[in-house]
C-alpha cells in the first residue's frame, strides 16, 4: 500500500473558498479516477503562521503502478485547474509514502 500526499500552504483569506472547492469538486474527481481507495483531509497544527495555513490530503493507493498511472493520465490536468482556480494564492509539493506496517 502507498500513500500519496499533496501539502498545500494556502493565504488565510481562500481557505473556506479552498476547502470548499477540495471537498466538493477536487478531491472527488481524483477519487472518481479509480486509482485510489480512499482519501483524509488533514490540518497541521502547532505552527502560525502569517504566511498561510496548511492542509495535507492524502490519497490511499494499492500498489505503485497504480499511482504511476494516475500521475500519468490525471495528475496534470488536474494540477493546472488547481493553479487555475487559486492563482498565485498557494504553494503544494507532493511525495508518495510506502505502508510499511
Amino acid at each position: 500500500m502507498y500513500l500519496y500526499n499533496v501539502t498545500y500552504k494556502i493565504d488565510h483569506d481562500i481557505e473556506d473558498k479552498w476547502l470548499e472547492w477540495m471537498r466538493l469538486t477536487h478531491i472527488p474527481k481524483v477519487v472518481r479516477t479509480g486509482n485510489f481507495l480512499g482519501h483524509r483531509v488533514c490540518k497541521l497544527l502547532g505552527m502560525e503562521e502569517e504566511d498561510g495555513i496548511t492542509y495535507a490530503i492524502q490519497y490511499l493507493c494499492p500498489d505503485i503502478s497504480t499511482f504511476n498511472a494516475y500521475q500519468r493520465d490525471h495528475a496534470p490536468e488536474q494540477k493546472t485547474e488547481h493553479a487555475r482556480q487559486f492563482v498565485n494564492q498557494y504553494v503544494s509539493f507532493s511525495t508518495i509514502l510506502e505502508i510499511v506496517e
